[in-house]
């Protein structure tokens, strides 16, 4: 199954370190990367199931305004890219973002 794509574009920056870092809060998603187009213009980019992917866009959207100056530019989803995405766009899980989407495991209670 194809993981859907988010994508939010944001002036500096201060707003989308904020904006990646709210995302990974908010939903199971894995944070690819953000890619710095222009002039300060910046798109934060996350991987997911649809749902948490549009649960986390909302969650960055909302961000944008915790930040003094931040400024939304743009923001979509694609539900189902096309696998010729995954060779022309940086969406692609590498090795650098794999160990983010284990699950996590709690050690064991200390008492039985």
């Amino acid at each position: 199954m194809t993981l859907a794509l988010g994508m939010i574009e944001v002036y500096g920056v201060p707003t989308a370190i904020e904006v990646g870092d709210a995302m990974c809060k908010a939903a199971r998603i894995t944070l690819v990367g953000y890619e710095n187009t222009d002039l300060g213009r910046i798109t934060v980019l996350i991987r997911g199931e649809v749902g948490e992917v549009n649960v986390a866009v909302v969650a960055g959207i909302k961000a944008v305004q915790r930040v003094n100056g931040g400024e939304l530019l743009s923001h979509h989803t694609i539900p189902r890219p096309h696998e010729n995405l995954e060779y022309v766009l940086p969406i692609h899980r590498s090795i650098n973002v794999a160990q983010f989407h284990a699950d996590i495991r709690f050690p064991p209670p200390l008492s039985a």
